[in-house]
This record gives C-alpha cells, structure tokens and sequence, in this order.
C-alpha cells in the first residue's frame, strides 16, 4: 500500500455533496452532505451496499452522471478547481490527463469497433501530446505495464476477441496511460474469477503506488478494500457514516453499521456459521421526509435522539463517525 503525503494541501477535497435524481416515481435523495479528502499517493476505499451511493459520487467526480441527476449542494476542489463547476470543455481535457476512471464492466466501456491498441492511441495524442507516429509504439509499451502477453498482436484485437480479465487490463493501460493524478477505480473486480480479481488489484495498487497517484477505490468487498486502501469511508444510504484508517475500522469499528457489514464479510479464518446478514434494507430515498439516521430502522443502538440531526463523532485522528450512540 502506498504511503499517503499528507502534509500538503489534499489533492482531492469532497465538501457537503448532496445529489438527487428525478425519476417519473419521485425524486430520489442519492447523496446527502458527503465529504472526504485525498491525499496524493493515498488510496481511500468507499464501501458500502448496492445503492448507497458509491458510484454516484465517482460520477460526481468526474462529471458523468445522468441527465436526471441534480446537484443541490456541495464542492468537489481538485487544486483550486471545483470540478461541479467546471465546463464539460475543461472537464475532457482533465480526463485522461489528471482524472481516470476504470468502470465496472470493461467490456462495455471499450469502444466495440476498434482495436484496443487505437483507442489507448487515441488518448496518448489528445492528452499525452504523443506524435501519432510514436503513439502505437507507446501503447504497445503500456499493454505490456499491465503483463498482456504479446502487446504488439494484442493491440490489434477488438474487445470481443479478449477475456473479462483481458478487458480490464486494457482499461487499467487506458486509464493510467497519461499517468493521470487521480485514479477511481468502481467495482474493477466486478465479474472476474478470485484468481483474476487479485491479479488486477495488485496491478492496479502497484501501478499507482509507482506512479504516486491517488486513488479512489468503490467496491462493496470491504474484505478487499482493508486489503488494498490507507483508508475506508463506510457509505450506507447516501451517507458516509463512518472513516478511518484500515486497521482502525477493522478492529475498533465505531457506527453499528460498520460492525454489522464487518461481521458479513467472509474472512479466511471464519466459518459460514461466523458470518451474520444484516437484517432489513436501504429505506426508500424517494420518502419527503427521509430520518435524520437513515440506518436507525435496522439499528439495535437507536434511541429518540437518533431523530435529531446527526453529529460528527472524532474518535482520534482521521477518524470520524456520524452516530448519536456509538459503540
């Protein structure tokens, strides 16, 4: 794992970000006040369940979310530029060259109709300022930092020829191939075998430590993000509940739904009968009136005071839970 420089200003700087989506069933409440910081070289894992908001705050980031999305509120500072605010001109000339995004599903996010080999071409020209008479050269030279086997016949396949895992890499080659400040990786091991999945974080935990890039990594596998991050910030329902360091919130987990998503998560030692499901499910975000606590209906900790605005909990150094009744 990398070492994270924090003696200078973050490089990336989430303030108060509130989201909603308008849907023809109601207006969905998808993020409410979420912040974090990210320090250059550091690699922050967000987890959390299906929809609780991880991937929305990696579309905020890099200004990709859908046409029904509206931001209500918030700051995302990258240097001294909020990328919330920026102009779609400014925001494609900042991807690729100082913000990458590895997607979930590889295969769908490479352009089907051309070979792999021009489409890392395409942005080493655009972003990198390589000549187009190096470019194939260099990204033969890329496939092979991410061990693809044969770059140069590689390079002339198109997506469908290639495996999930092959796909992945391309998108790693792709994503890092400008050397980019800060990496977000969603859900990379989505669809991938165990073998495979290990294969591709240790390539990507090692490619960034080597380039010093920050990196944001969003999975529901909290098992692997204690294996590959300096950091966890836990979502739960549009809300980041609690974060800390890796070996903080393994072993002193503060907010009741980071002690239950702990007991979930397969370890090597434990058994089937260790593991234990976390009763109920996320509470309809399209509500007009959503709880103060959006874990209270499925917590055994809640008391009349969870009703209140929720407080910011500091449990020593960089670690803070938003909870009434911490453990």
């Amino acid at each position: 794992m990398s070492t994270p420089d924090v003696s200078h200003v973050p490089l990336l700087a989430i303030e108060d970000l509130s989201i909603e989506f308008r849907t023809r069933s109601g207006t969905v409440k998808a993020l409410e006040r979420v912040g974090f910081a990210l320090a250059r070289g550091e690699t922050l894992g967000i987890v959390g369940e299906s929809g609780s908001g991880k991937s929305v705050t990696a579309f905020a980031i890099m200004g990709i979310l859908d046409a029904a999305a509206r931001i209500t509120a918030g700051r995302a500072m990258f240097g001294g530029l909020d990328l919330l605010q920026a102009d779609e001109k400014t925001l494609q000339e900042m991807r690729g060259r100082e913000l990458a995004m590895i997607f979930q599903n590889p295969r769908a996010a490479l352009n089907p109709i051309r070979p792999i080999g021009k489409q890392i071409e395409d942005v080493l020209i655009r972003h990198a300022n390589v000549l187009p008479r190096q470019a194939r050269q260099v990204a033969i030279e890329k496939l092979a930092a991410v061990n693809i086997a044969d770059p140069e016949r590689r390079a002339r396949a198109y997506p469908f020829e290639l495996s999930g895992g092959m796909c992945q890499r391309v998108m790693i080659a792709l994503a890092l191939a400008c050397a980019p400040s800060l990496l977000i990786a969603d859900e990379p091991t989505t669809g991938l075998d165990v073998t495979t999945q290990a294969v591709i974080m240790d390539l990507v935990t090692g490619l960034a430590a080597r380039h010093g890039m920050a990196t944001l990594l969003i999975t529901h596998d909290l098992g692997l993000a204690m294996d590959h991050c300096d950091r966890i910030a836990v979502m739960h329902a549009g809300h980041i509940v609690e974060i800390a360091p890796v070996a903080e919130l393994f072993h002193a987990p503060r907010h009741p739904y980071t002690r239950k998503l702990i007991a979930a998560t397969p370890r090597p030692s434990a058994s089937l009968a260790d593991l234990a499901a976390i009763p109920g499910g996320l509470p309809d975000l399209r509500r007009a009136e959503l709880p103060a606590c959006r874990f209270s209906a499925r917590c055994e900790q809640r008391s009349e005071v969870c009703e209140r605005p929720l407080p910011t909990v500091e449990f020593g150094a960089g670690h803070r839970v938003a909870c009434w009744n911490p453990l």
